[in-house]
Parts: structure tokens; sequence; C-alpha cells
């Protein structure tokens, strides 16, 4: 049984808590002025599908795809097949004879599907085109059907996986005769299957085979490969850790605004860190600069500037709270679990200028929680346990479902307040065998009051259904931050 998401129905508009920003000055954009550039050798080209490689279509040996300065703003590495570039043919490339409409339509198995898109693959040279197959090749292998595993069809489920593996080499050899070719998002492509386990040996990240493709891949100026290259320098992955390297390969990717790296530069910069000197100036700029191109994938910015304001940094950011709210809000709006947690706390006890508000902090708690965030799962325990009038109804299942998932996630008090609801039967049958068995996952990571149950020390007033978690304010009482559960 899986805890419930707060209801649709129930959730507020936070359009209209948040001021307009008329008053503000907008952030600034700096000048691209920062490129590196990288000279590699020319690869080799190999034909492609039987085609003549220096066609119209293909990429010649000698043709420049991209001059280094040619940087135009980040995209995210995903739309590259919606944002191809189609070459001109002498016919339709499409064959769509297919398709019948009306009464007689019908949808395609994915055997029928891929075998159209091969064909109609072939008759192009359009490295663009093959691409597109190539990607979808691999997204199909992800959602490929396999029969369960049962004895009685062992054979169905062996020729699944195989028909799986098939379509992986597939495109993964697709991807190399382009990416040879100096396709840029087929080396990008290749590379990011090679460092998530695709077409690898046994299915493991291969960054020996990854980083070199990154670094082609840069070259022409991807700025998603950039970053990556970059980050594989940092690490140490598929390379040797050079900090230098990586800061230039992070300063590639900046100048075509990727947020990614800008926040990498910006945090860099504040720390210290990457070789480069302390200067928080420095480190604010890049963050601003990141966070005007921040996405779904790369909020960090909104947040770490939000938590900047919320503090201030001497002689270059003053305390604001009113715009740390607002910035929590965009990278909460863009799903990142941080911030909507932030933001569930400021409304649950009234922190930074905010309201105190059941609706909002239950609705940002939730989005947070619905990403596993296990510091939110287990605040929306305690709502439930007390619920709220028109905006959440008491359940001590819910309670508990919640506080097992944070529980599970790891945190600690989670994993006592578990074994207490077990223990007591609150929101689920008493069974003090796995009561003792959370007790004891609790007392090992250091928790005094599960270390006190399991020795049988204290005397406290065991409650039933209906007992509730103390909710004060984390940061009262003792300098606590963090929330105690005290069952009453």
């Amino acid at each position: 049984m899986q805890p419930q998401p707060y209801p649709p129905s129930l959730r507020p508009s936070v359009s209209a808590e948040f001021p307009p920003q008329d008053h503000r000055q907008p952030l600034q954009r700096y000048p691209d002025e920062l490129h590196s550039q990288y000279h590699l050798d020319d690869d080799d080209h190999d034909d492609f599908f039987n085609g003549d490689p220096s066609g119209s279509n293909g990429y010649h040996p000698g043709f420049p795809l991209n001059t280094h300065n040619d940087y135009v703003p980040y995209q995210r590495a995903d739309s590259a097949v919606s944002q191809s570039i189609r070459g001109s043919s002498p016919g339709p490339i499409l064959d769509h004879s297919h398709l019948r409409p009306g009464k007689q339509a019908s949808l395609l198995s994915h055997e029928r599907t891929i075998e159209l898109y091969r064909t109609n693959a072939k008759k192009t040279q359009d490295p663009d085109l093959q691409f597109e197959f190539a990607v979808f090749m691999i997204d199909a292998s992800k959602t490929w059907p396999i029969p369960p595993n049962t004895p009685g069809n062992l054979l169905e489920v062996e020729r699944a996986l195989e028909r799986r593996e098939n379509l992986i080499h597939e495109a993964t050899a697709l991807l190399k005769r382009l990416a040879d070719r100096g396709h840029p998002q087929s080396q990008y492509f290749l590379a990011d299957c090679y460092a998530n386990g695709i077409g690898t040996v046994k299915n493991k990240q291969d960054f020996d085979r990854a980083y070199p493709l990154f670094v082609l891949a840069a070259k022409h100026g991807h700025p998603d490969a950039s970053y990556r290259a970059g980050t594989c320098c940092e690490n140490g992955w598929g390379c040797r850790r050079e900090s230098a390297k990586a800061v230039q390969f992070y300063r590639k990717a900046a100048a075509a605004l990727h947020p990614g790296a800008m926040y990498r530069l910006g945090i860099a910069e504040l720390n210290g860190e990457l070789g480069l000197s302390k200067s928080p100036k420095e480190g604010v700029k890049w963050l601003k600069r990141s966070a005007e191109q921040g996405t779904a994938e790369f909020p960090h910015a909104l947040h770490e500037l939000a938590l900047l304001h919320e503090r201030g940094v001497d002689n270059v950011l003053f305390v604001d709270f009113e715009y740390s709210v607002e910035l929590l809000a965009q990278a909460a709006e863009l799903g990142y679990a941080a911030s909507a947690y932030r933001l569930g706390e400021c409304y649950e006890y009234g922190k930074m200028g905010c309201p105190q508000d059941a609706a909002l902090s239950i609705h940002y708690y939730n989005i947070a929680a619905q990403q596993n965030h296990r510091e939110a799962c287990f605040a929306l325990t305690a709502w439930y346990l007390v619920g709220s009038p028109g905006v959440l109804p008491q359940s001590d299942t819910e309670a508990f479902l919640w506080s097992q998932k944070a529980a599970e996630a790891g945190l600690t008090k989670a994993m006592y307040a578990v074994g207490y609801f077990l223990e007591v039967g609150i929101g689920t049958p008493q069974n003090m065998t796995e009561s003792l068995s959370w007790y004891k996952k609790a007392a090992d990571k250091g928790d005094k009051r599960a270390i006190q149950r399991l020795k049988g020390a204290t005397n406290q007033h065991h409650g039933g259904p209906g007992s509730v978690l103390g909710r004060g304010d984390p940061d009262e009482g003792g300098g606590k931050k963090d929330k105690d559960c005290i069952i009453m």
C-alpha cells in the first residue's frame, strides 16, 4: 500500500502569494567572453547504410560542422531530435502508405513500427533522420515488453530479452557510424549511453568510452557535452582528475549559457574550488546567470541564490526574505524538492515573512514528497496525524504510510516513529516483531529514544489511534533544527 498524494482538488493556487517583481531589477546578463578551443584529429568516416559519405546530406570529412565561436543559447540535449534540420531530398522520405485513417485505423506493434522506421531511415543520407531513428530504438528498448518470468515461458522471456539487446546493439552501431562522421548529437548521445550503462558490457557504466565522445561533441560546440566533459575531468571519470581542464570545459559550456556549467562555476567561485580563488562576487554573478536559464534539470542556482538572500553575503548580497521566497517558489515550480520542502517549512511556521498557511505548506511538502524527499514525507506524516480542517482530513493510515516511506529512505526519526506506530497500532495493526526491527534500525543510527525502547527503560504512556506527533518550530527550543518525533 502506497501513501496517497495530496488531493489535487485541495491544492492551493500559489500565483497570488507572491507580489509582482516590477520593483526589482532583472538579473543581469553578461557577455559570453569565455570560450575555449579543443583541437582534435579528424575521425575516420565509415560508409553508412551503404550510402556515399560525401553526399549532399551527409557529413564530408573536410566539411566544417561548427566553428568554435558559433555558440547558440543553451538547449536541452533531448531537444536535438525535435530541432534537427532536414536536408533536401529528391522524393518523399517518409512512407505513410501503411496508415489507414477512418474505420480501418489501427495501432502498430513495436516490431512493425521499428521496421517501418528502419525502412524510411535507409532511404536518406540525412544524419539527423538517422540519429532520430537510433534514439527511437534506444527509447523503444527501454519500454520493450518482457513477459513475466515464469517456468512456463522462459523461452519467450529469453527471446524478448534478446530482441531488446539486438535493438540496443543496432542503435549503438548506427550512432557509432554517425559519430565517426562527425555528427555532434550522435557523439553526445552515444557518450551518454555509455555513461549510463547502455550498450556496454554487463550494462556497466563505461566512462573510458564516454569521455572521448563527450570531448569530440564539445569540439563541435555541443553545450551538454562540454558540461559532461567537465564533470568527467573534475571527478576523474574516464580520464585523469584535472581541475584546470574541468574549468575549461565548464567555461566553454557556460559561454553557451548552459545552466549547469554556470552553476558549477558559481559554487566554485563562492567556495574557492577547482583551483579557483575564492570570489563571492564572481560566484554570485555566475549563479544569477544560471538562474536566468534555470530548467527542471538545472534549478539549483535559484535555490542557492534564495539561501544566499536568506542570510546575506557581506558587500555582495543583502538579506531579502521576500525575494528569497520568490526564488524558492520558482525552483519549486520547476520541481526542485529542496526548495519545495523549504517553502513547506516557511508556510507551516510562518518563517521569512510568509503567513502560516496549512494549504500552502501541505502543497509544497507534497511536491517534495512525490520526489521521495524524506524530510517532506515525514512532514506529511505529522500533517496527516493532526489534519487540517477544510484542507487535509486526519488519517492515521496515511500518517503511517508516509512515515514508512521516510524511514525506508533512511530518516532516523522516521524509523523510530514507524517502530512506535507498529508497537502501539497507530494506522496499522500492532506488530511487536516489526516494531523492534525498526527500533533497532533507529538505534543503530544513534536514536536515543529507540535505544531506550529496546532496553525497556521508559515508562511512557502508550497512546493508540489518534495519538499525535508534537509539532513545534524546529528552530526553537535547545537550538534544534530538526523536528523531534514526540509521541504522546
